[in-house]
């Protein structure tokens, strides 16, 4: 007998929190500075040491970032807020940090600290501002973790403790600019993902509905007036229109932001070279996969390979350079979070010049092969739509 995934509808806001909860660590230090018992939330110098620990992290200055962390720390000992920064420094410096089973620990450990310290600073399941937002924070990364580790059921467990304080941070949506991202993220994905993932409508009536209209538009807000919150909504409203609005054209202008703002940062710099190439903008796209060419190591190879063959296919107009590149993309491991789309890629682009060569049944392998990885509304319309 038929029978639904109760854990479906929280495996939805596991992956809307992979969007809206990776980095918004500080963000209720400016939206509950009203709050007598706050002593960081007045203190601005601490305050700007919190923003500039960010910025050296985004910018892989990860060492002073440490610097800034620790006057932090050292002010205000044992505070959520520093547990939260250092794993963060543990998620870029190690991504993707599943793969990297020492750090994973350390990391983990740093997450329940904070939840530690959580209690010990505001109690159990305190309602306080300030205790919803680090909880919702630190079970979201679990609930995160979890989802990449393949352990759904552990995810849906956190997500779901992540959503009830989630619910409780809705109600700040309006005291202050940062938080038009974490609304702009929830009001698109909450329409997207059922109408991607049919299956969870009937487990969502007790979700606030949402508009992607509207999503798109706060999120493009919190990209001009947000300050802690700036880096990750340029950068996911670039993977919007990337993966569902089919507009790489729009994504390349938050991507630049952001490769202007953290030239060291190597996954802003990939991101800006897809979309530039997926927007057709190959000679700008070219400095950008040279200079990703220099990364050897870690799942950047399978996406400099798959840009090298767009470049090769579509600009140079050299099917068998292009091919070559593609081979030997999909030789090289893809990481399911971050590169797994370069392969649907490859696969593409392998199938069409399997069509240009005039093997029909070879295109449509490739193109078979393409769809079981391929995530992009584009590529999966080109791929259904061969003939």
């Amino acid at each position: 007998m038929f029978s639904w995934d109760t854990t479906k509808p929280f495996g939805l806001i596991v992956f809307i929190m992979q969007y809206i909860l990776r980095f918004l660590i500080v963000i209720l230090f400016f939206c509950c500075s009203n709050q007598s018992n706050a002593q960081l939330l007045n203190d601005p110098a601490s305050l700007k040491n919190v923003q500039a620990s960010l910025d050296k992290i985004y910018n892989y200055e990860f060492e002073e970032a440490k610097t800034t962390i620790n006057l932090v720390e050292k002010k205000y000992p044992n505070h959520p807020v520093s547990h939260l920064l250092e794993s963060f420094i543990l998620f870029w410096k190690f991504m993707p940090i599943k793969d990297h089973p020492a750090q994973l620990k350390e990391y983990m450990a740093r997450l329940n600290q904070c939840l530690d310290a959580i209690n010990k600073k505001y109690g159990k399941n305190s309602l306080d501002p300030e205790a919803v937002f680090y909880t919702m924070v630190t079970r979201g990364y679990l609930a995160m973790l979890y989802n990449y580790k393949g352990e759904m059921m552990n995810a849906a467990g956190e997500g779901k403790k992540a959503y009830n304080s989630f619910v409780e941070g809705l109600k700040l949506i309006h005291k202050n600019p940062e938080f038009y991202f974490t609304s702009g993220m929830y009001n698109y994905y909450i329409e997207v993902y059922p109408e991607e993932h049919p299956i969870v409508k009937p487990l969502l009536v007790f979700f606030k509905s949402g508009d992607k209209a509207l999503g798109l538009k706060q999120m493009d807000i919190a990209t001009k007036q947000g300050m802690i919150t700036r880096a990750e909504a340029n950068f996911y409203i670039s993977h919007v229109y990337l993966k569902y609005e089919s507009r790489p054209d729009k994504a390349v202008g938050y991507m630049n932001r952001l490769v202007d703002l953290y030239p060291r940062n190597p996954i802003f710099q990939m991101k800006n070279a897809e979309a530039l190439l997926l927007a057709g903008r190959y000679e700008p796209a070219r400095k950008e996969v040279a200079d990703l060419r220099k990364i050897s190591t870690g799942f950047y190879p399978a996406a400099w390979r798959t840009f090298q063959g767009i470049l090769e296919e579509k600009a140079d107009k050299d099917d068998a350079a292009a091919q070559r590149e593609y081979l030997l993309a999909l030789k090289t491991p893809h990481d399911a979070q971050y590169t797994k789309e370069y392969h649907a890629l490859a696969y593409a682009g392998l199938a069409r010049i399997a069509a240009r060569a005039g093997n029909k049944s070879k295109a449509k392998e490739y193109y078979k092969k393409c769809l079981d990885k391929a995530e992009y509304l584009s590529v999966i319309k080109e791929a259904k739509g061969f003939r």
